[in-house]
């Protein structure tokens, strides 16, 4: 388990019982029923989604012992956690390459060990990817993974607009420090703007010697 222990003490429950609406109660009798939920829990993931990104490394196999790897969008931190593990940046195996996790969120990000978190940092902003840059070995990365997604405004279409505008942004960061070779994933939410990221992507990646993969979404929302 990567938390560290609370005791006991520190813990105060409140006695107010709060009403959930319908919907509310949708939500937690999914997250009940979920299995994925359920395995994170058991397998100390922060979250589900966790799952989605060992199921695209066990089939393309991206992240590898030594690799460098920028988490961007990585609260709570569940895709940097299997970063960790499979890049070895805590290097308790000793028998392989020690690799390098660095994660960027505006939102903050509970430690994790074997991973470097640049919280309060907007990946929109150009002193974000220099700070990147200095932190990076040799300025540069192996591996980008992108599960971003902006806080939802109720509007399909403006979340959509968003995520793109976010997306942009981390490609603009993806061209200073994804070295050749290297693999991006990006996920993405589908759209009347997609077609603009795909063709960004296209441009950028249309040198064999860098992979990336799309985690295409219908609508928006969610895991």
């Amino acid at each position: 388990m990567m938390w560290k222990s609370i005791p006991k003490s520190c813990i105060h429950v409140s006695a107010v019982c709060l009403k959930k609406s319908p919907a509310a109660k949708r939500w937690l009798e999914r997250q009940l029923s979920d299995p994925f939920v359920k395995a994170a829990h058991s397998q100390d993931y922060r979250c589900r989604s966790a799952f989605k990104l060992i199921e695209i490394d066990d089939k393309y196999k991206i992240l590898k012992p030594g690799y460098s790897v920028v988490d961007c969008g990585a609260a709570p931190g569940a895709w940097s956690q299997v970063a960790v593990q499979r890049v070895n940046s805590t290097g308790e195996r000793t028998e392989l390459s020690k690799g390098s996790v660095i994660g960027i969120d505006l939102l903050r990000i509970a430690p994790l060990d074997g991973a470097q978190f640049l919280c309060s940092h907007d990946i929109m902003n150009p002193s974000t990817h220099m700070e990147l840059e200095r932190l990076l070995p040799e300025a540069q990365a192996d591996v980008i993974l992108s599960d971003m997604a902006p806080n939802a405004s109720g509007f399909r279409e403006l979340d959509h607009e968003n995520l793109v505008t976010m997306c942009l942004s981390m490609l603009d960061l993806t061209e200073r420090v994804l070295r050749t070779g290297g693999s991006l994933v990006c996920k993405y939410w589908d759209g009347y703007l997609a077609h603009k990221l795909q063709q960004r992507l296209s441009l950028m990646f249309k040198d064999e010697n860098r992979q990336r993969y799309y985690l295409r979404q219908q609508g928006g929302g969610g895991e």
